[in-house]
């Protein structure tokens, strides 16, 4: 099941990468993992760094994708996405983070979905 889960998400991401690539996002990492935690995708538009979160459903049986981001997670990645500034000399980015709902192949982009 895991791994049906892991091919799902995969071909969920791409569809974001291309979503993405359609909005004149210029992606820079996928699938980016340090020590802290893993973001699905990090883009920039204009000067800012987007840290991109997919979030794939089905069904909105157990809510909407994009519900699964609680703060707990976004807390990870905050410090995830902190950690990647750091490491890439860009502390002065303005960046933002982003949740990508992805439900029965439908794509919601929730621009700035959350501060931290």
């Amino acid at each position: 099941m895991k791994k049906l889960n892991k091919i799902k998400g995969d071909i969920g991401e791409a569809q974001v990468y291309a979503y993405l690539k359609n909005l004149k996002y210029q992606i820079l990492e996928t699938n980016y993992r340090n020590k802290l935690g893993e973001i699905d995708i990090i883009a920039t538009k204009g000067n800012k760094i987007c840290f991109v979160e997919v979030k794939e459903r089905s069904s909105t049986a157990f809510g909407l994708p994009g519900e699964a981001v609680d703060r707990r997670k976004q807390m990870k990645i905050a410090k995830t996405a902190q950690l990647y500034l750091l490491e890439k000399h860009k502390m002065d980015s303005e960046a933002s983070f982003c949740v990508v709902e992805v439900l029965d192949g439908k794509i919601n982009f929730i621009e700035n979905a959350f501060e931290v």
